[in-house]
């Protein structure tokens, strides 16, 4: 396999950290480019314009910068190597984001954590499935799913 780009999605989460360092480390391992990116959620962004009574339009360019000042912070978290790592930030239905750049930039790899910040098992998983795995249904490039670290993973059980 000869990888020469990454896409990696982040929510932010410690599983999308992970998901990260494993790419990195695949990234140095291939001198492959790493494409971070954050999709803000269409849902979210029409559900808090709502309770806001706001306009969607005006409330996406401050959502977007709140998500890069976020993406910066992630990366200082875990980019400790301070790797090269092409950044974007887009709005939509997170799995078809994902799926759509990972298409056009004509990626390698995927990487992506399993489960995200509103961690597993919610009503809309059981029926449709994460985030995750609907990715790995609609792309025909390999997509590598990372679990949360087992001493993350029984850190966030005791909270």
């Amino acid at each position: 396999m000869n990888l020469q780009s990454i896409l990696v999605a982040t929510d932010f989460s410690d599983c999308s950290g992970a998901a990260f360092q494993a790419a990195l480390n695949l990234a140095r391992t291939f001198q492959a480019k790493i494409i971070l990116v954050h999709v803000i959620s269409d849902s979210m962004v029409n559900n808090l314009a709502d309770f806001l009574k706001v306009d969607r339009d005006t409330l996406v360019p401050k959502l977007r910068l709140r998500a890069e000042a976020e993406l910066t912070e992630f990366l200082e978290r875990w980019n400790s190597a301070g790797m090269a790592v092409e950044n974007l930030v887009t709005v939509g239905v997170p799995f078809q984001e994902i799926s759509v750049l990972a298409r056009e930039l004509a990626v390698d790899l995927v990487v992506i954590g399993g489960y995200g910040k509103a961690g597993r098992g919610g009503i809309e998983e059981v029926f449709f499935g994460s985030t995750a795995e609907k990715v790995v249904r609609l792309l025909p490039c390999p997509v590598l799913c990372i679990p949360l670290p087992e001493e993350a993973r029984k850190k966030s059980e005791e909270s």
